[in-house]
């Protein structure tokens, strides 16, 4: 299975932001959502619960204004006149002037239980009235409290006309309407009952002139479930008569009832599934029951409508939010891709710029200036591990080559050190067997012979103590006596060895200013050696010309002063004293000088051959002038144009004539 590789940052952090984002903008509109549609159902039970309130109050009101009226009409004059005629002609009046929900109005003689006059052909509005035995048989007005309110609840077609009223079924709209029947005492002239003076007067009735706050339709259910009447567009009583009878609905039909009646508004949506799967929703009240034989009960009243009506206004939030949603959901892709680009592009340049160094040497500037300060801190920082990289890179570049150069030099030196070994060792070996084996033919040659054996002896024991010393520099363990010497004299010793060679090849020897008596705080047998390196070699490779020896008093600068050793300090002056060696030998092309003090370095190995040495004059010299405080400096024009060595000391206070 093939492991898949690692993705950019840029698609990383692409992928992170959406991840990131979208779940929590989405998570926003759909809270967004649900806080709407429970706004909306919350409004629309509060809405519904003021209509119930409302129908509630307009049926009490209504009942209330029929039995105002009920009484007034029964204490009529015409209905005392004993006259047919006059009772017929009351009832058709009263009819017309009642509210226009008064369906018919009949009076009753209440002995025979005949129809005196009627509105409602002839067809009994109510059996004997229960206020006949309660009421006094003998009075002369009538009161409210003795208006009885019956129901009449029209029978369903295809019902049996005998079932009771708990036990019958809402019937469809076409008998819809519950009615009302109200029946009030009539006393004669002679204060006696004789008549009942009945009503009968729809339940609900919505006036046309009403402003609905929200679409809805009333129902009313008495205490025991059972509804009574509704009002509403369509024939769907059946359906949710049906509905609440089932009996896995009863426990949340009792819920609501049980708060009506006990006037608790929960927060709670009351909804009911009917046929279609149309949820319904209603707010709710209660008022007690105006029925005379249902004193102590009380009726609900709801204020229904489809849930699909109450959040009607979603449908807009939906269309809004969905619009919203997509272009919010674009705007943050185009967000998360700048900013994913923003974040990344500074990466992106540091990742190229290192790509793209292959080459140490590289004149690209790395990029700068970004706009994050941690980047361009990382920036800085990359920078200069890039620039101490090209440092190391050249220092071990020319550690390499120096390495290199070293190890050529090395190999010279060791050639010519083998060379200038065995040459003495020859020499040596020679002398003394010639002297052993008896070839001297006197004593005088024999002499002789050992002369040339003890001066490549010395020869020898030279190049030997320049290994040492160099071998003792290398490892800071040579060391140097600082005292203060005389100048002149140590010249003088120096120029009287040198003295003989020079006669040998012809050379010219100038000296000049070496009477002055300078004291230099110096190592003498150091300082000897030094002096002694130096005219030996301009002696050594000067074959004509003339060599010379000069002395001059300069002031002393401050870097050099502080190279003066510290036990003579406090005796040195602000002066120094150089000393010059000129000659006019084979010069030194000037690109090599300075390889001159470098440890086993020769500049031409076949000169240095053919007139001695191993090298290591110069560099000694040179590390033992820097241990006295002084310095050493060569200066060659070119080959064939002689050279010139300057050594410098600083001075000590005091002069006496050599």
């Amino acid at each position: 299975m093939v492991k898949p590789g690692p993705s950019s940052f840029r698609r990383i952090l692409l992928s992170r932001l959406l991840l990131l984002s979208v779940p929590v903008l989405l998570t926003g509109v759909y809270v967004t959502y649900t806080k709407a549609r429970s706004s909306l159902l919350d409004s629309a039970r509060q809405n519904l619960t003021e209509s119930a309130v409302l129908q509630a109050q307009r049926i009490q009101e209504s009942i209330a204004a029929l039995k105002a009226n009920l009484v007034s009409a029964s204490q009529a004059v015409a209905l005392k006149s004993e006259s047919p005629t006059a009772y017929q002609k009351f009832v058709e009046q009263l009819a017309q002037l009642l509210p226009h929900q008064i369906d018919c109005v009949q009076l009753m003689e209440l002995q025979s239980k005949a129809i005196a006059a009627s509105t409602c052909a002839n067809q009994l509005l109510t059996n004997r009235p229960t206020f006949v035995s309660s009421v006094q048989q003998s009075q002369s007005f009538t009161n409210r409290s003795q208006v009885e309110v019956t129901i009449l609840l029209p029978l369903h077609p295809s019902r049996n006309p005998s079932t009771t009223l708990t036990s019958q079924v809402y019937p469809p709209k076409s008998t819809s309407k519950l009615k009302l029947v109200l029946s009030a005492p009539v006393y004669n002239r002679s204060g006696q009952l004789q008549y009942a003076l009945i009503i009968q007067s729809a339940l609900l009735q919505t006036p046309a002139s009403q402003r609905q706050i929200l679409s809805s339709y009333p129902v009313v259910m008495n205490q025991q479930g059972k509804v009574l009447t509704h009002h509403y567009q369509e024939p769907v009583a059946d359906k949710i008569t049906d509905k609440i009878n089932r009996q896995q609905e009863q426990e949340g039909l009792k819920r609501v009832l049980g708060k009506a009646i006990a006037q608790e508004q929960d927060v709670a949506e009351p909804s009911y599934l009917i046929k279609n799967s149309v949820e319904l929703t209603a707010g709710y009240t209660s008022i007690p029951s105006p029925i005379t034989a249902e004193l102590g009960q009380k009726w609900v009243i709801l204020a229904v409508t489809p849930v699909d009506i109450a959040l009607a206004g979603l449908k807009e939030i939906q269309q809004v939010l969905l619009i919203f949603t997509c272009g919010l959901i674009g705007a943050t892709l185009l967000a998360t891709i700048y900013v994913a680009r923003e974040l990344a592009r500074p990466l992106e340049q540091l990742r190229d710029y290192a790509l793209n160094q292959s080459q140490f040497h590289s004149q690209d500037r790395i990029p700068q200036n970004f706009k994050i300060r941690e980047v361009n801190q990382l920036s800085e920082a990359f920078g200069g591990m890039i620039e101490r990289m090209k440092h190391w890179a050249e220092e071990l570049e020319a550690t390499w080559k120096e390495a290199q150069t070293a190890n050529k030099f090395k190999n010279e030196f060791l050639a010519n050190t083998s060379h200038e070994l065995r040459t003495p060792l020859n020499a040596i070996i020679g002398c003394l067997r010639l002297i052993r084996d008896g070839f001297c033919d006197n004593r005088e040659e024999e002499i002789d012979f050992l002369q040339r054996a003890d001066h490549a002896a010395m020869h020898l024991l030279e190049i030997i103590n320049d290994v040492l010393d160099m071998a003792k520099i290398e490892a800071g363990k040579l060391s140097v006596k600082i005292e203060p010497i005389y100048l002149c004299d140590l010249l003088d010793e120096v120029i009287d060895l040198q003295t003989v060679p020079i006669q040998q090849k012809g050379l010219e020897f100038h000296t000049s200013d070496l009477h002055q008596g300078i004291i230099v705080p110096a190592d003498p047998a150091k300082l000897k050696q030094v002096l002694i390196n130096v005219v030996g070699n301009a002696v050594k490779f000067t074959d004509y010309g003339s060599i010379t020896i000069k002395t001059r008093i300069e002031p002393l600068s401050l870097s050099e002063k502080k190279k003066t050793v510290a036990k003579a300090s406090d005796l040195t002056s602000n002066s120094q004293v150089v000393i010059i060696v000129k000659d006019t030998g084979i010069g030194i092309d000037p690109t090599q000088q300075k390889k001159l003090f470098r440890p086993f370095v020769m500049v031409d190995g076949s000169t240095t051959r053919q007139c001695g040495g191993t090298g290591l004059g110069l560099a000694i010299s040179r590390n033992l002038m820097e241990m006295m405080g002084g310095s050493i400096t060569l200066f060659s024009p070119g080959e064939g144009k002689g050279s010139t060595v300057k050594i410098t000391l600083p001075i000590i206070d005091g002069k006496r004539e050599c």
